[in-house]
């Protein structure tokens, strides 16, 4: 198996570091990912302005290319440009949850709809920002909550039902329960700093309401979500309506 992994927070990121040297035992890992934090960039690519591609340095003689641009550009570099193909995109593992409408913002959920876009299987990864405090060592990015995750993926054979999914996972890495992705998690507010100058601030909107079919529900309550998602953005119900008068 050819697997490429990126993220939105940067080639030099723990989290993509420990899921690199994981998926290692899988198959062939190449590792294409923003040169500079990329958190936000959702599924944006570049389309006029050239950006540098350099072979770099990584951990355990991994190869890896540094991109001067988004996490999709990443994903279309590897699929795009890169010889061999490749059989999975890994992207991750995020510094920060990706749950509710946070997904439509994320750069690291957006690598993997492009994955899907060029005909390529997907997941995203995401955790707790306090995972990589100690040096990274607490349990979602340990080796053995990778396993059962790859253990879970695999003995599902989730790839024959949705080509990309969203997994989260929590300090206690409970157990792995199936989704749907639920809404507001944060919500901005503009900060005007003087001179024309604005600065966003979010603030956490999400109410636990314990409904562990919702992946922030159950992230909250100390389980691994994994959510199925799709690229068709047509709302098919009122397609039908329309069609049919209402």
């Amino acid at each position: 198996m050819r697997i490429l992994i990126t993220n939105d927070d940067g080639i030099g990121a723990p989290g993509m570091i420990a899921l690199a040297r994981w998926a290692a035992k899988l198959g062939k890992v190449t590792v294409a990912a923003p040169s500079s934090e990329q958190s936000g960039r959702s599924h944006a690519i570049n389309l006029t302005t050239p950006y540098k591609i350099k072979k770099v340095p990584f951990p355990d003689g991994i190869e890896a290319y540094s991109v001067d641009s988004t996490p999709a550009d990443c994903v279309r570099f590897g699929l795009l440009s890169l010889e061999g193909g490749f059989d999975l995109v890994l992207s991750g593992i995020n510094r920060g949850f990706n749950l509710g409408d946070d997904i439509g913002y994320s750069g690291t959920v957006g690598a993997v709809f492009e994955a899907a876009y060029l005909g390529c299987r997907g997941v995203a990864l995401s955790t707790d920002p306090r995972a990589f405090e100690d040096g990274g060592a607490k349990t979602p990015l340990i080796p053995e909550t990778l396993d059962r995750i790859h253990s879970y993926i695999t003995e599902r054979n989730i790839f024959s039902l949705c080509g990309i999914w969203n997994i989260n996972i929590p300090l206690e890495a409970g157990e792995i329960l199936a989704t749907h992705h639920g809404g507001p998690y944060f919500r901005d507010i503009l900060h005007d700093i003087g001179d024309g100058m604005y600065r966003p601030f979010g603030r956490c909107v999400f109410v636990n309401r314990h409904d562990r079919t919702v992946d922030a529900d159950a992230v909250d309550d100390g389980y691994i979500s994994i959510t199925p998602l799709t690229t068709g953005v047509t709302d098919e119900r009122a397609l039908e309506k329309l069609r049919n008068g209402r």
